[in-house]
């Protein structure tokens, strides 16, 4: 395989890579999105099965109470329906998924760069010796 080949091989290589790290940012970004939306958003809650006027509950974070959730012996229908570890769980999985995508990014977008960088040097080798003959 000729040098060129190979440097193109390689870039095409990285630029994989760079893609499967774009892909994990933005699948933790969906992550981040979907904990959000989890803690800021009022919802509703049926008391019965098909109930017709289902429960309004305050957001997670957003409430006028010291807690969204308390209790059910309050009749706080609200509180097991968004508990704080579904939010989390979901914030938690997040971290490793941004953690590898900023890697693969990090990785493909320096490879790529410095194939660049090289194919540069070459370059400029090959007219500095041209200029020498």
């Amino acid at each position: 395989m000729r040098s060129r080949e190979y440097d193109l091989d390689f870039r095409d290589r990285a630029g994989r890579i760079r893609a499967w790290g774009i892909g994990l940012l933005a699948l933790a970004g969906l992550l981040w999105t979907w904990c959000a939306l989890l803690l800021l958003l009022p919802y509703e809650v049926d008391e019965e099965p098909d109930d017709r006027y289902p429960e309004e509950c305050e957001s997670r974070l957003l409430t006028e109470r010291g807690t969204a959730n308390e209790g059910l012996q309050n009749g706080d229908w609200c509180q097991d329906e968004r508990d704080w570890p579904e939010a989390l769980a979901v914030l938690g999985l997040s971290v490793p998924v941004s953690v590898v995508g900023v890697a693969l990014f990090t990785s493909g977008s320096v490879s790529s760069r410095m194939s660049a960088h090289a194919e540069a040097m070459r370059e400029l080798d090959r007219i500095a010796d041209a200029r020498k003959s």
